[in-house]
């Protein structure tokens, strides 16, 4: 309650700064604009001025927009506007999911436009008056929880926001970039898994975005409906960029989504140096490691941004650069909730398992990149069950892709996950009039195959693990649910090295007063490879309880 009185003193105290956030909108009247009249070509193609919306054969949407920033906004709301509702609705009832009760809805929605309030000060106008444009399709259904064009910019600091409210780590991204001896052709090449999981329907409608824009330069990003910011993208000077979370302090406002630095970054930069320094220049509000490729330096360096401290991670003597969830540079060397999460995260591990994986294939190539990026063993090949958050691949990838900077190249991932084919993009074709007579975007003939894995019986066993996972969970959490007495070894058989099959087996028993039964499936835990440090505490915590039951 005490918490709640806070919020709404904040509220109180900061009503007139809310009020402007609320009210503002971006001038747009120096941009002209053409409203755009889409044309079906069929179920899954759409244009309007040579602008278009198209499905691959691989389920990837792909999407070619060019103007000037209120154009470039209307043309990709006119065109995805079905896909990009659907990502909202989604994207929001998942939060409803989290926030059942309506009254802390209402106080969640009053704490987001307070804690937005200061987002539109730090967004470029041109941005902004992009967002705009893109919000005009936004879906009417949620306007009570703000104006479109504030939801709209809301959300491209849902990362940012999740990151910094509840430590969720929803990002536990995986990204590395080897060049010279490193590489069969001595070409810089970049592999990155993006590990942001909001449930499988999020991941559905992945989207490459090809965007010519007026003033700048052309870049190709993989995100989802709805989105402008970048994630993980190149752009036709072959500077790429992908983010990767870090350990951050809970901000006391939002400042400039991490997504719009790097989208800053892929339209303006051309090398290293302009990329530092436009990431320099922007407040942010998170903790966040950008590694950037360069075609024209043949290189990739790591900027490390925080609300309070930069650093850049630039190796000396060295041809790759790895880049998990904790920062390298001497700026953090002194860090403690830095130092803290290395000891207690699994970013350690997936950091020494790519040194391990680079000693075992020295010169890499597109093809033997996708192999690490869907690696799912443990250090020394260990087997630590499939989801598990210390493998390279913890099958809940929103994508993965591999970008060649100096061939101007990039391959993304179909699902599921990133075991699909790898689909090529050429950037020098497609921003040419060569894309526009052959009428295709997408390199077929140098796609990556599928990973055999995916026709497995573990992926089929995978799977059913998960939905049977929620039904563990949901007898868990809430009364009167009892689950058969084969459910759990049958849950467990379907994933055998995974220790959170033992423990939730565990809490449930515990629940019921089994203690006898919950403290063999604690015990089991305890003999698997655990995620982190708390997540072990917490099983050994569980363990003690059950041992007093038992006295």
């Amino acid at each position: 309650m005490l918490i709640f009185l806070s919020l709404n003193l904040c509220l109180i105290l900061t009503s007139c700064g809310i009020r402007k956030s609320i009210e503002h909108l971006p001038d747009v009247q120096k941009y002209s604009l053409e409203i755009p009249k889409v044309e079906k070509v069929n179920d899954s193609t759409f244009s309007f001025n040579q602008n278009y919306l198209t499905k691959n054969k691989q389920q990837l949407w792909e999407l070619y927009i060019r103007g000037n920033p209120l154009q470039l906004g209307y043309n990709n709301g006119a065109l995805t506007q079905n896909l990009m509702q659907k990502q909202e609705e989604i994207f929001f009832s998942k939060v409803e999911g989290f926030v059942p009760s309506k009254f802390k809805q209402n106080l969640l929605r009053g704490f987001l436009k307070w804690y937005n309030r200061k987002m539109y000060l730090n967004v470029r106008n041109d941005f902004q008056a992009e967002l705009y444009g893109l919000s005009h399709y936004s879906s009417e259904k949620y306007n009570f929880i703000a104006p479109k064009f504030q939801r709209s910019m809301y959300l491209h600091g849902a990362h940012d926001i999740g990151h910094a409210m509840q430590d969720l780590m929803m990002v536990g991204c995986t990204s590395l970039a080897v060049w010279n001896e490193n590489t069969e052709d001595g070409d810089l090449l970049i592999g990155r898994n993006f590990d942001f999981y909001v449930g499988d329907d999020f991941a559905k409608n992945k989207l490459i975005e090809l965007v010519e824009p007026e003033n700048g330069i052309p870049y190709l990003s993989v995100s989802w409906p709805g989105m402008v910011g970048v994630v993980s993208g190149m752009n036709k000077e072959g500077i790429t960029v992908t983010i990767n979370a870090g350990k951050s302090k809970i901000p006391l406002t939002a400042k400039t989504p991490i997504s719009l630095v790097t989208r800053e970054i892929l339209q303006y930069a051309k090398n290293i140096d302009e990329a530092i320094e436009i990431a320099k220049k922007r407040k942010v509000f998170v903790s966040e490691s950008i590694l950037v490729g360069s075609a024209n330096d043949k290189k990739a360096v790591i900027i490390e941004v925080s609300p309070k401290n930069f650093g850049v991670y630039d190796v000396a003597n060295s041809s790759k650069v790895f880049c998990t969830n904790h920062f390298q540079s001497d700026a953090y060397k002194n860090d403690k909730r830095n130092q803290k999460h290395i000891v207690e995260s699994h970013s350690e591990y997936r950091y020494e398992k790519l040194q391990e994986l680079l000693q075992e294939d020295k010169k890499l190539n597109p093809e033997k990149m996708a192999a690490i990026l869907r690696d799912q063993s443990g250090l020394k090949g260990e087997k630590i069950g499939y989801g598990n958050e210390k493998a390279i691949n913890q099958l809940l990838a929103h994508h993965a892709v591999i970008f060649s900077p100096e061939k101007k190249l990039v391959w993304v991932s179909s699902n599921p996950y990133q075991l699909g084919e790898f689909v090529c993009y050429d950037l020098n074709e497609i921003f040419s009039d060569k894309r526009l007579k052959s009428g295709e975007f997408a390199k077929s003939n140098m796609n990556i195959a599928k990973d055999p894995f995916v026709d497995s019986q573990e992926f089929e066993n995978y799977e059913m693990y998960k939905l049977m996972q929620s039904e563990i969970t949901d007898a868990i959490d809430k009364d009167n649910i009892v689950l058969s007495e084969d459910f759990t070894l049958e849950y467990q058989s379907l994933n055998p090295d995974y220790w959170l099959g033992y423990y939730l087996a565990g809490k449930y028993y515990y629940k019921l007063h089994d203690y006898q039964r919950a403290k063999t499936e604690f015990e089991r835990a305890l003999t698997k490879e655990i995620t982190t440090i708390p997540d072990k505490e917490n099983v050994g915590k569980y363990l003690k309880k059950t041992l007093k039951k038992l006295r």
